[in-house]
């Protein structure tokens, strides 16, 4: 997973739709089980039928409009590189997408740092997109590792990330791949206070930003069998999220992402949306996730067929870590060289 280092205004076109969310019961806490923990080996997703997606009670946003963000990575470079004979291209096919902004603790000030964000969104008209991204052990300590100090360094700040959003609203990510890595803790202990640490922020957002969009990560289609992860997402919380998002910085087709969302929605005790990243999957995955060579921008953001929504939530052109294609470049930053990669869909 990567962080985008900015803030991110425009108005790409959505086609206009209004969603009053319907009532639905929320989905009891499964008791803790050897099954949420244990590694499991990466498996395709079983095909299932089509799942109603009953949303939350009774709250309705404008998704007509996503923000664009002209200080994104790669809004910066082009504004910094004019002369550059890949800047126009990298503006056209990124730079002017709508792409959500992370937020951890590279923010010093993390209720400034959202609130100006979402802000400059609501001034002009447009619907930010945020992604919750300092959970205590991020990344397994990996290329994104870090996050927060401790759980009540986290409740702290996820407390202030959603205060800041308040009754604006926005659609945001809680958190990608903290379910799904699980496994890399060290015990039932550490592993429970991650999954009352992901619980608590959904119950916070719920409570501070009644007006967003909520979306629990889910990870991808082929690490965490479907069944193991809708226990997970139940243990963590989502009873009290909108729904789940799916493929957050990694490369499957929309259609394997949907296939696996809805088998995971099958094991929910009631029918959640999701959302689907779009940003990085147009040739699909060739079963490496950090800068693999020959991937391709996805369809651009709007809404989905099956998901509700297929976002760019990682931004196209910053790398995952100093691996692959993108060896010697930090996770986060962003890379002229692969954001060109990915419009070419070239190696």
């Amino acid at each position: 997973m990567t962080p985008d280092d900015e803030g991110t205004p425009v108005l790409p076109a959505l086609r206009r739709w209004i969603i009053t969310a319907a009532a639905v019961l929320p989905a009891s806490t499964a008791a803790l089980s050897g099954a949420y923990f244990t590694g499991q080996q990466p498996q395709a997703a079983t095909k299932v039928g089509a799942v109603s997606h009953a949303a939350p009670a009774a709250r309705a946003i404008d998704a007509a409009n996503l923000y664009v963000d002209p200080t994104s990575n790669p809004a910066r470079w082009v504004a910094a590189n004019p002369g550059d004979s890949r800047a126009a291209r990298i503006k056209t096919a990124i730079a002017d997408q709508p792409i959500a902004k992370w937020f951890g603790n590279w923010d010093s000030d993390v209720t400034a740092a959202v609130s100006n964000y979402v802000g400059r969104a609501q001034q002009t008209g447009a619907i930010p997109m945020l992604v919750a991204y300092n959970v205590p052990g991020r990344d397994c300590g990996s290329h994104s590792g870090g996050g927060a100090g401790s759980p009540a360094a986290y409740r702290t700040w996820i407390g202030q990330f959603a205060t800041a959003i308040g009754s604006r609203q926005a659609i945001v990510v809680v958190e990608p791949d903290a379910v799904a890595q699980l496994d890399c803790l060290p015990n039932d202990t550490e592993r429970q206070t991650r999954l009352d640490l992901l619980k608590y922020g959904v119950q916070q957002l719920k409570a501070k930003a009644p007006n967003a969009w909520v979306y629990l990560d889910a990870a991808n289609a082929k690490w965490i069998p479907a069944a193991t992860m809708a226990q997970r997402l139940r243990a963590a919380g989502i009873a009290d999220a909108r729904g789940f998002s799916v493929n957050v910085s990694n490369y499957y087709t929309t259609e394997e992402s949907v296939v696996y969302a809805k088998a995971v929605n099958a094991g929910l005790s009631s029918g959640k949306t999701f959302v689907v990243d779009t940003s990085r999957n147009g040739n699909g995955s060739n079963g490496e996730w950090c800068n693999p060579a020959g991937r391709k921008l996805g369809t651009p953001p709007r809404e989905g067929t099956d998901a509700e929504l297929e976002l760019w939530v990682k931004v196209p052109g910053d790398s995952d870590g100093d691996c692959g294609i993108g060896a010697g470049i930090p996770a986060g930053q962003f890379s002229p060289d692969l954001a060109i990669r990915l419009i070419n869909g070239t190696r």
